[in-house]
């Protein structure tokens, strides 16, 4: 009996997923849909987040490889700790 549940919802799953044209037709089908676009929009945002995370990151590396290219400059340069005349 609980194989033949799991089936069935397995089916109303596939069947209600937010690719299909099926409009639900009673309460176990709207909350499966409901439940599958709020797992979709989950999913959609942790990606999102884990792409900005991944991106500042990167930048963050970018920024500190900047600042030691400038310090090596200046060190060829000869101007390490030298103060700008006013």
């Amino acid at each position: 009996m609980t194989d033949l549940r799991n089936e069935m919802d397995s089916d109303l799953d596939q069947n209600y997923s937010l690719n299909s044209n099926a409009d639900p037709k009673n309460m176990q089908e709207l909350t499966i849909y409901v439940q599958n676009l709020l797992q979709n929009v989950q999913d959609k945002f942790q990606t999102m987040s884990d792409q900005i995370i991944t991106r500042i990151d990167d930048m963050g590396n970018r920024i500190d490889d900047l600042e030691k290219s400038i310090a090596d400059l200046m060190n060829q340069a000869g101007i390490e700790g030298q103060v700008p005349e006013k």
